[in-house]
């Protein structure tokens, strides 16, 4: 079972911060094969959950998402960059993350709607947590997404 802990960009620390951009590229740029742009400028001003074990000699990466704040990117709260690594998928953790994320919307934005990018193929996912579809899919570097909102 990972450890949870939320942190605020400046509360990260260059090791922490160094292998959260490390697994977001692994995950999205190389493993799902779409050159874009990952540091986006959202993140100096995100919420981010990171789920770890322990490691040998450090604490292992295994889950991340990141809240942005209404305002930050839409006018309503979001969360993105959802991610179990690799190694540790299918172990149920990909629930509980989201579910960590929106509980940590409900504290901290209660009653706010929630708007969300979901690559096309997750979208059952995210119904099954309130989210319904709005729109066509569309393309976002290479992969489908459709807009989904709570």
């Amino acid at each position: 079972m990972p450890h949870w802990k939320w942190k605020t960009f400046p509360e990260l620390t260059l090791e922490e911060l160094y292998v959260v951009l490390a697994l977001r590229q692994e995950v999205f740029v190389v493993e799902q094969r779409s050159i874009y742009q990952d540091v986006d400028g959202y993140d100096r001003g995100s919420h981010h959950l990171l789920g770890t074990t322990d490691g040998p000699d450090a604490p292992v990466l295994e889950a991340y998402l990141r809240v942005l704040p209404p305002g930050l990117k839409y006018p309503e709260v979001s969360f993105g960059r959802v991610l179990i690594a690799p190694n540790a998928r299918r172990k149920g953790q990909g629930r509980e993350l989201v579910r960590k994320g929106l509980d940590f919307i409900e504290e901290h934005y209660p009653r706010t709607p929630i708007r969300i990018g979901a690559q096309h193929y997750l979208q059952a996912f995210y119904e099954s947590f309130g989210f319904r579809a709005v729109g066509d899919v569309y393309d976002e570097d290479g992969i489908p997404h459709i807009d989904m909102f709570r």
